[in-house]
């Protein structure tokens, strides 16, 4: 068990860990700064350990796929969500309340999804999305004081914030071996999962288990259109519109001018020319009965 007490629904963290005793777990870690979630995943599974439980937010369950992903096939994870997003946890319909989720991990029944690996100026793996381009700058200026007063709405006032440092970045785009374009872009999503940035259906049709990515692409538009996009984007049907360029793909490069800046899970990982590429169903997850 790997809790971050820190989490941003952690309120009575005695309560908490009370309650986590239900599943008797054989070695009880709290995170007390950053990477040390990667660090107790990492000695886990060194220590044959066949079960890692991430109770957090999406940030601690990326550093655990991160301390496990060279023996990814070797443990299961199971996903307590207590943090302030649990994007991913939205994705595979997890419920909200503590208990349950807790039942479902006694259950033990998992179900095996894809694991993205990443490989820039560093190799990084994740399960639900990567964002280069304004999105990056508008989590800038999504803080979590933001979330916790516009709730939803939040998305759009940080990108409204972020409009004044809108700029264009020349990108080529390979999908796969089949497919190679450049495009003058603002922003670019590699979506795995269907959320983020606390329930923005970013991709609304992503299956963490297709072996594919989804690829969201935004290209140069007249800075008076991106409101418009964002308000599509938080309702979810922003696939359809004229200003988005979306595909589909195992395996993804990037390289832009200037050089994007990408994130995953909210965290900074590098800068382009970046590849991503699907480890198709590499990890069994413990999500109950489907």
């Amino acid at each position: 068990m790997i809790l971050n007490p820190k989490a941003g629904s952690v309120k009575d963290l005695d309560a908490v860990k009370k309650q986590l005793g239900r599943l008797e777990a054989s070695s009880f870690h709290l995170t007390k700064n950053e990477g040390a979630a990667k660090a107790f995943a990492r000695e886990a599974v060194r220590d044959h350990c066949d079960e890692i439980i991430a109770a957090g937010g999406d940030g601690t369950l990326n550093e655990v796929i991160n301390g496990i992903a060279k023996r990814v096939g070797d443990v299961r994870i199971g996903l307590i969500p207590l943090g302030t997003g649990n994007d991913f946890a939205r994705c595979l319909n997890l419920p909200a309340t503590l208990e349950e989720n807790i039942d479902i991990v006694l259950s033990g029944e998992t179900t095996a999804i894809d694991v993205v690996r990443t490989k820039s100026d560093r190799i990084r793996y994740f399960v639900n999305v990567s964002a280069g381009g304004f999105s990056g700058l508008a989590n800038e200026k999504l803080t979590p004081e933001l979330k916790r007063t516009w709730g939803p709405l939040a998305y759009l006032r940080s990108a409204a914030a972020a409009l004044p440092q809108l700029r264009s970045y020349r990108t080529a785009v390979r999908l796969g071996t089949k497919e190679t374009f450049s495009v003058d872009l603002y922003n670019v999503v590699i979506a795995n999962g269907r959320f983020a940035a606390g329930g923005l259906p970013i991709a609304p049709n992503a299956d963490p288990s297709d072996g594919l990515l989804d690829i969201i692409l935004i290209p140069e538009r007249p800075g008076s259109e991106i409101p418009l996009l964002a308000a599509k984007i938080v309702l979810g049907n922003h696939l359809d519109a004229d200003a988005v360029v979306f595909r589909r793909a195992a395996r993804v490069s990037i390289r832009s001018r200037p050089g994007m800046w990408f994130t995953v899970d909210g965290e900074l990982i590098g800068n382009d020319p970046i590849v991503f590429e699907v480890m198709p169903r590499a990890l069994q997850f413990v999500v109950g009965k489907r």
